[in-house]
């Protein structure tokens, strides 16, 4: 299937994530930051970790301890939580400095909690994109878009969320598919940009919209998933990639952010037929240069 792509003014999404190591006050500078940036959207993390994890899993150390705030994995995940009332808190900050909040839930209990204030849409990452009980709350319950990853998926099970949306008749209106490949970092041969192609083939004309959510270095990458029709781009974000914690390496900084956004905006004028033969810009140069006979 070939798709005639109506190009539109760029979606970016700074996920902020967990990046705010448990700070309020880092928090709503990194909305700040990504604001001034130019991204219109900023994203954080909503996790119920007893829900989440095992007992053996929450009581484990950190795989990583060095990037630990806690003496244990649960610890560690409970000090980087923002409870309901400071997402709110943050929802009503972004709303003050006209960026759009969002979250990316994790669990039926997460999900639950983030409906409770209307959200303009969330976020199902693709480590939990399995978890037919959440996408089911998200589906039945929430009005917003749903956004999904589809890292580390087989296509099968792609198939089988798209179809869990469409049994209720709402994935044409309200579903988001992100291409994504979970690493930290990707390298670039493994990004696989054209599994972009692959959404559009077989649910182009089934879901709300696609995207690219992108765990990779550097912003060349996201200017060519815009051009194969991802219409959202999401990227990690920090203030400085060498602060504690696993998510800020493969993390754009401020400028980084700002480079993607103002490139994109540069492709998105650009993705264009030319108005006329020859454009009056060119007009000046063909009366001076062209050979005339």
């Amino acid at each position: 299937m070939s798709f005639n792509f109506d190009y539109k003014t760029p979606n970016v999404i700074a996920e902020i994530g967990c990046n705010h190591m448990g700070e309020m006050d880092i928090a709503k500078e990194l909305i700040d930051l990504a604001k001034d940036a130019g991204a219109g959207y900023v994203k954080f993390q909503k996790r119920n970790n007893r829900e989440l994890l095992t007992e053996e899993q929450y009581a484990a150390p950190h795989p990583m301890p060095s990037n630990s705030y806690g003496d244990t994995y649960g610890a560690h995940r409970e000090f980087l939580e923002f409870s309901v009332a400071q997402n709110k808190e943050l929802k009503e900050y972004c709303e003050s400095i006209g960026i759009v909040y969002s979250t990316s839930v994790w669990d039926v209990t997460s999900a639950k909690e983030m409906i409770s204030f209307a959200p303009e849409f969330l976020k199902v990452p693709s480590a939990c994109n399995n978890n037919f009980d959440m996408l089911a709350v998200l589906r039945d319950e929430f009005k917003g878009q749903v956004q999904i990853s589809v890292g580390m998926t087989r296509k099968d099970e792609v198939e089988e969320i798209v179809s869990f949306f469409e049994d209720k008749n709402q994935a044409k209106n309200r579903l988001l598919m992100y291409s994504c490949t979970s690493g930290y970092p990707v390298p670039a041969k493994d990004v696989a940009l054209l599994e972009i192609n692959w959404l559009y083939d077989n649910f182009g004309e089934r879901v709300n919209e696609i995207g690219f959510s992108g765990h990779h270095l550097g912003v060349s990458l996201d200017i060519a998933a815009y051009t194969l029709g991802a219409r959202w781009i999401e990227r990690h974000f920090t203030k400085d990639t060498t602060w504690k914690g696993t998510d800020h390496s493969a993390s754009l900084e401020p400028e980084g952010l700002k480079e993607l956004v103002k490139d994109l905006n540069s492709v998105y004028e650009a993705l264009n037929y030319k108005k006329s033969e020859i454009l009056s810009i060119e007009q000046v140069q063909r009366d001076k240069l062209k050979n005339r006979k």
